[in-house]
């Protein structure tokens, strides 16, 4: 009797009987939790553990256009261990950006993105709460305040280059992506450092395309956590090399700042110094962050460390560098592509600014058809198409399930050429956005009130071009004239 239940005993403890009731046990409870879930949304196959990791490459905002047209608005993917979700139509972005806003509030950082960021000590990637609320505030009322942006002499002496060496330069054949690229760098860098530290330019593009691989860089880990450890890609000795190489960059011109801070003690209270970047956020400088109530005073409210200031200023160079110079060379492009609302552009540069100045910065409100040029561009090719969020706790979205962590995809490419949403949406009209004028303000970009609020983070992402747009007009006008001169060359041959 005691052999036959010592032998019982022994099959039921056996390792690989264990293992088969375990994996049961977890079938049976996902079955039933399965059951009483809503379904996923409709989405690829994918393998077992890898899920769709195999279609990496089709994660991009056409691939992931050409899939919105099998699978629809709402598609699900599985990258391992994460659940991924496209949005590429207007109703469910709808859902995303605004009716379930603050489930969908938080943004998602890869392995990568988290070191580089400090642990997200930025602004871009920080969950939402009040760290960034209150770091958007600082953002907002100091370092890119529109009082701010007018006062920097940066902005017009680099856009000024830029116009002597187009025009020296009549008759032959320019990059105009690298003179673009060379003015918002330029731009941002000095806005950033301020012109004494042009002399690092270089090097600090150099850590910034480091950077931007390791941003982009596929990372198996992301998607299947176990691997994180063993690193088979190499990718976290280039992270470590990366960061060292910012800190100390960036972490010598954050001390001559202070010792310039230091020494303004002895300048008279009358004389004009010049700040940048770097100066409005040490003013909040401490060595330890410390977060108060949000209604106190702001200079009260937050301290950042270094930090967070040199995750804010990656933030800037890059928000404000490769993304501003695509839009503007798009533009360019797209108005060189259309001869009649080029011509409009030239008529409303002339009428409103004239051909014997340069614009200014009190000439950009006046320059409706040209804001309507810059909101098109937006629309047709967004500079970053793909808006990642991601999902605070379990939702649903058109009765399909999210799970908490997902990461979402919103794809600003598609909507922004959905059909449904914009009459003849593959073809470059500004007109079509001066329709806000004659409709009155809450019919934002030109469309129904229904419609607005389906896309309305498209005047979100107008607003945040904006502060940058004074290039773009400078360098329409530089189009603009050499079209004038060229035609008239033509008509006196």
């Amino acid at each position: 009797m005691e052999s036959s239940i010592s032998q019982t005993l022994s099959q039921v403890l056996d390792p690989t009987t264990g293992i088969l009731i375990v994996v049961s046990l977890f079938i049976f409870i996902g079955l039933i939790t399965r059951r009483r879930r809503p379904p996923y949304p409709p989405g690829p196959r994918g393998w077992p553990i890898i899920g769709n990791m195999s279609m990496m490459d089709q994660l991009t905002h056409r691939g992931l256009a050409n899939l919105a047209k099998k699978y629809g608005g709402l598609c699900h993917l599985r990258m391992g261990f994460l659940h991924m979700y496209a949005v590429s139509s207007p109703d469910v972005a709808k859902q995303v950006l605004q009716v379930q806003d603050s489930v969908f509030s938080n943004r998602p950082a890869t392995i990568a993105i988290s070191y580089l960021t400090y642990d997200r000590a930025d602004m871009a990637f920080a969950h939402y709460g009040p760290f960034w609320r209150q770091m958007r505030k600082v953002c907002v009322m100091k370092v890119f305040s529109r009082k701010r942006a007018e006062s920097w002499a940066s902005v017009r002496d680099e856009v000024d280059k830029m116009i002597r060496s187009v025009s020296s330069n009549v008759g032959k054949s320019i990059n105009v992506g690298e003179q673009i690229f060379a003015l918002t760098r330029n731009i941002t860098y000095r806005a950033a450092f301020g012109s004494a530290c042009e002399k690092g330019q270089d090097e600090f593009i150099r850590i910034l395309q480091e950077f931007s691989k390791l941003f982009g860089a596929f990372n198996v880990a992301d998607f299947i956590p176990y691997f994180g450890w063993i690193d088979p890609q190499g990718i976290n000795k280039r992270l470590v090399k990366a960061r060292n190489d910012l800190d100390g960059f960036i972490d010598d011109i954050i001390d001559e700042h202070m010792k310039k801070k230091e020494n303004q003690n002895s300048v008279d209270a009358g004389d004009v110094v010049d700040t940048d970047m770097v100066d409005d956020l040490l003013a909040f400088y401490s060595e330890e962050a410390k977060l108060v109530s949000e209604t106190a005073d702001l200079q009260n409210s937050i301290k950042l460390t270094r930090d967070n200031i040199k995750a804010i200023i990656m933030d800037v160079m890059f928000g404000g560098t490769e993304t501003v110079a695509s839009a503007i060379e798009w533009a360019l492009t797209e108005l060189l592509r259309s001869p009649e609302d080029l011509k409009r552009v030239q008529q409303e540069l002339a009428e409103v600014v004239g051909l014997d100045r340069r614009v200014e910065e009190s000439d950009i409100e006046k320059l409706t058809f040209l804001k309507c040029t810059l909101k098109e561009t937006l629309r047709l090719h967004p500079p970053i198409p793909l808006l990642l969020h991601e999902t605070a706790e379990d939702t649903e979205i058109d009765g399909y399930f999210v799970p908490k962590k997902s990461r979402v995809m919103i794809n600003a490419f598609a909507i922004g050429r959905d059909p449904k949403s914009w009459p003849d949406a593959e073809t470059f009209r500004p007109s079509r956005f001066l329709t806000r004028l004659r409709l009155g303000a809450t019919r934002t970009l030109g469309l129904t009130p229904k419609r607005l609020d389906r896309l309305g983070f498209w005047n979100r992402a107008y607003q945040i071009s904006k502060g940058v747009t004074s290039s773009l007009y400078h360098s329409g006008l530089v189009v603009g004239r050499a079209r004038v001169c060229n035609s008239g060359y033509t008509r006196l041959n």
